[in-house]
């Protein structure tokens, strides 16, 4: 599986760690950024990584700053995107089995890196249960159409 990962200067360390599990696990990363600690802004590595998903260039994505609250609010911005800021496992579970979320917005300053670990493995690995859940997914994609 293919992912996109994407953050600001304030999760660059964790950024940085899940990058490291994910291909020592057989992921296929692709870095959108930043790449460094010096103060950036959040919405331009959203939106890089965003785009790599809806356009279906990598089946996921994964971005964080330092609430996961704006970085998951600009990976939104992006149509076709579904971004579920999780902050422990059932929620990464929920939000796969249910909303079908194809990015996962981390909190680098809230998630440490071994729980990090288990929202991301939760979130990879977890299928969309589907049935009436499908119903819900295609109305709340209908709301970006206008």
């Amino acid at each position: 599986m293919k992912i996109s990962m994407g953050c600001d200067h304030g999760a660059f360390a964790l950024k940085e760690h899940l990058k490291t599990y994910l291909t020592g696990k057989g992921y296929e990363v692709e870095d959108c950024g930043t790449y460094s600690t010096d103060s950036c802004d959040y919405p331009i590595f959203a939106k890089a990584a965003a785009e790599k998903v809806a356009s279906g260039r990598c089946e996921r994505g994964i971005v964080l700053c330092t609430t996961g609250i704006g970085i998951s609010i600009s990976a939104n911005k992006v149509p076709g995107i579904r971004c579920a800021l999780c902050r422990d496992l059932l929620s990464a579970q929920l939000t796969r089995q249910h909303n079908n979320a194809n990015m996962l917005a981390l909190a680098g300053g809230f998630t440490g890196p071994f729980e990090a670990e288990r929202i991301v493995d939760a979130f990879l690995t977890t299928e969309f249960e589907g049935g009436r859940h499908e119903r819900r997914v295609n109305l709340m994609m209908d709301i970006e159409k206008g």
